[in-house]
């Protein structure tokens, strides 16, 4: 008897060393899946639908300190053709505005649509590139949320995938061409860098909007923050999602912008 429970002692704790070697190596495989699914929805060429939500909060914005609030609807649909992908992105912001002048009262409503398409070569490179046309139409509900003028321009990015980095940055400038005479021309560059290294099971990031307003008078042109934050790869059922929230400090504003702002992401990925 002392033998036979000696035995099943040792067989029960063999199965239960098992068991758990084997769930430690399903986990990791599971983070090693995620690592490589965010490396995929850090790359802005990557061949995957997406939609992601944005929101992007600034504070102390103006005479007034007010606050303005941009969510952004970014679907993205990569369309294969023989030697190029074509990466087709569009942006419809939803924004609203505080008090930021003292007579301004708030405002709430659609932005100007944006659309780029990005075409990037199919073969296999290190350094991975995308250039393309882009538009802006005045979809705006509110003068105040929009230029009021149709633009158009070029958009190109560029990037790199080494190990468990993403770097990389994209670039656009449009001009507008058409609308209302009474507004401003529009000359206004976006242009974002890229920082992603990919840990186990989350990332670490930062993505900063660089804007410069060519029509802007002097001083008044350049917006450049700077910062950070961090990512995962979660589910909502089978659907994997790309959430993450970032943190900058605006080094260089117009005095119509904040001091600071925040950014929440959430991106339905949608892996073919």
């Amino acid at each position: 008897m002392t033998n036979l429970t000696t035995a099943t002692a040792l067989l029960a704790a063999t199965s239960l060393i098992v068991a758990n070697g084997l769930s430690a190596q399903d986990t990791q495989s599971e983070e090693e899946r995620n690592s490589e699914l965010a490396k995929k929805s850090q790359n802005p060429l990557a061949s995957i639908i997406s939609l992601p939500f944005q929101n992007n909060t600034e504070f102390n914005v103006g005479p007034t300190n007010g606050t303005s609030n941009t969510f952004n609807i970014q679907p993205v649909y990569p369309v294969s053709l023989k030697k190029f992908n074509i990466i087709n992105r569009a942006i419809l912001p939803v924004e609203y505005e505080s008090d930021l002048a003292p007579s301004g009262g708030s405002v709430f409503g659609l932005g100007d649509l944006s659309y780029t398409a990005w075409a990037s070569p199919t073969k296999a490179s290190k350094v991975v590139w995308g250039v393309g046309p882009s538009f802006v139409f005045p979809t705006a509900t509110d003068a105040r949320l929009g230029s009021g003028k149709w633009s158009a321009g070029v958009g190109a990015v560029v990037l790199a995938t080494p190990g468990k980095w993403v770097l990389g940055g994209l670039a656009q400038n449009v001009w507008s061409f058409a609308g209302d005479a009474d507004r401003s021309d529009v000359n206004f560059l976006l242009a974002q860098y890229f920082i992603n290294y990919n840990f186990p099971g989350f990332y670490l990031t930062s993505a900063p909007i660089i804007i410069a307003n060519w029509e802007a008078a002097s001083g008044q042109q350049w917006t450049v923050p700077f910062g950070g934050g961090a990512g995962k790869i979660v589910r909502w059922g089978s659907t994997p999602l790309d959430v993450q929230f970032q943190v900058f400090y605006n080094v260089i504003a117009p005095d119509s912008r904040g001091d600071w702002g925040l950014r929440l992401m959430a991106k339905a990925l949608f892996v073919k």
